[in-house]
């Protein structure tokens, strides 16, 4: 039997307030966090990259929709395709039995191609090389991927196996098993493992004296981040039915083709050099002058800064 203290017991409500038929979710304030964070540090890099700041305004749209769309028709496709062909139109409606539920069930395989889809749109009409924009965008991605797993352990959902270790928790709030066993905490380990991607990307990302060539952060994202996932779904349970019939789970089917093209891309980099020669600093544009009349000696120094103050000699 196990101890009683060598557990933590999660019993922690998934909604932040409820009024009427209107209920905010931990993991809606999440999904919130990972969007402002994530254009704070666009635009860092943007002001450190001397790129418009425009072209933050311009790639809100593309990526909310590339993931709110990739994710919902992603999490139908590869996980209740019966209920994507005969419940299409709810996949879109926030709202169950008149009250407002949220849109639980999003898939972070299809988030990841809508955003690809999304950012090769932004790439084009920016006239920004895909290859860059994509080492950008992956950083606060990784990142986004820490607060959204922080929102399901705030929902008690996507679950471990069971365990004796001493962190394991029993989710009191499962409404999948209701067996009150410890369980590992899943979403924790691919919280910390995304937190700690985020910051190593970041850091090769900020290299001044041989900067990356583009698209080495992107490879390394598929490879580090899709290769943790991989390896973390062995401890969570399966999420729908029919995956505990396969060798792996979906969410490990998925990851393959990902990490497969994040090593063909590192690879092909490699022949190429992962490193580029650092871009030397422009240099600083003239202040404006008056043009200089024939037969008058340009002003300069001190005498150029006496006859900016309007006095004239007499």
């Amino acid at each position: 039997m196990i101890h009683e203290l060598l557990y933590i017991e999660w019993d922690v409500s998934p909604y932040i307030f409820e009024f009427g038929g209107f209920g905010l979710r931990w993991y809606s304030l999440m999904f919130v966090f990972a969007f402002m964070f994530g254009m704070f540090i666009y635009k860092k890099m943007l002001i450190r990259d001397r790129k418009p700041l425009s072209l933050l305004e311009n790639i809100l749209i593309p990526v909310f929709l590339g993931t709110f769309l990739g994710a919902r028709l992603g999490h139908y496709l590869f996980y209740q395709p019966d209920y994507f062909i005969t419940h299409f139109w709810s996949i879109f409606i926030p709202v169950e039995n008149g009250k407002f539920v949220g849109f639980q069930g999003l898939a972070s395989h299809g988030a990841a191609i809508g955003i690809l889809l999304g950012l090769y749109y932004y790439s084009r009409k920016n006239r920004l090389p895909y290859l860059w924009v994509l080492d950008r965008i992956v950083i606060t991605i990784a990142l986004a991927g820490f607060f959204i797993r922080m929102g399901n352990l705030m929902n008690s959902e996507i679950i471990g196996h069971t365990t004796d270790m001493p962190w394991g928790f029993v989710f009191v709030r499962d409404t999948d098993y209701r067996d009150m066993l410890p369980r590992h905490p899943s979403q924790i380990y691919e919280a910390l493992s995304y937190l700690a991607i985020f910051v190593i990307l970041y850091l090769l990302y900020l290299k001044k004296r041989r900067p990356l060539r583009d698209g080495v952060i992107f490879s390394l994202f598929l490879i580090l981040l899709f290769g943790s996932r991989f390896f973390i779904e062995f401890f969570k349970e399966v999420q729908v039915a029919f995956e505990q019939k396969l060798p792996l789970d979906m969410g490990q089917w998925l990851s393959i083709p990902l990490i497969v093209a994040g090593f063909v891309i590192l690879i092909l980099l490699y022949r190429k050099g992962l490193t580029v020669e650092p871009q030397p600093e422009p240099e600083p544009v003239p202040a404006e002058t008056k043009p200089v009349k024939p037969g008058q000696k340009p002003a300069s120094g001190r005498a150029a800064h006496k006859s900016g103050t309007g006095h004239k000699r007499k």
